[in-house]
């Protein structure tokens, strides 16, 4: 299997930026993505796959990283200058540097479900789960499960309504 898969009807800014794996990480572009300008995904801090399902749009300015693995269902809206991280470090001893400490074991990756919408300038962190339909505010921090449909804002992020 190729490291690297992306569909002929996915359609990718030439100045994104898509990183290599030298690990092993598997990244999958299903059809109808759209990655704006200045978007860029790193396979780094892990062996986690990134999988972007069909008709999710992710705006300009975008940092994934592999880490623990990213999963985007379908039709899911990412705006601009988000982070998803499902990595963290380790920085318990001050006897060793940070880097030297490498990472903390995983809480899972990020798993993002279908028709999603991510507001501007938000971080989603390791071990977040995003349920179907679920909105997130700009500038939240995510890094735990999400109800279905709801409407949520903040760092760390708070439900505050509901789709109906």
């Amino acid at each position: 299997m190729r490291l690297l898969q992306i569909s002929d009807q996915a359609n990718i800014s030439k100045y994104a930026d898509i990183e290599p794996s030298v690990r092993g990480t598997k990244i999958i572009i299903h059809d109808g993505v759209m990655i704006d300008s200045f978007v860029k995904i790193k396979p780094v801090g892990g062996d986690g796959d990134v999988i972007i399902g069909k008709n999710t749009n992710i705006n300009s300015g975008c940092v994934l990283y592999s880490g623990n693995g990213i999963t985007i269902g379908e039709s899911v809206q990412i705006a601009s200058n988000c982070t998803l991280a499902p990595v963290n470090h380790e920085y318990q001893s001050k006897e060793v540097t940070i880097k030297e400490q490498r990472f903390m074991p995983s809480r899972g990756g990020i798993l993002i479900e279908d028709d999603v919408w991510i507001g501007a300038n938000s971080v989603i962190l390791d071990g977040a789960i995003i349920r179907k339909g679920a909105v997130i505010g700009a500038n939240s921090l995510v890094n735990g499960e999400i109800e279905e449909y709801s409407v949520n804002v903040g760092s760390p992020v708070r439900k505050i309504g509901e789709r109906t």
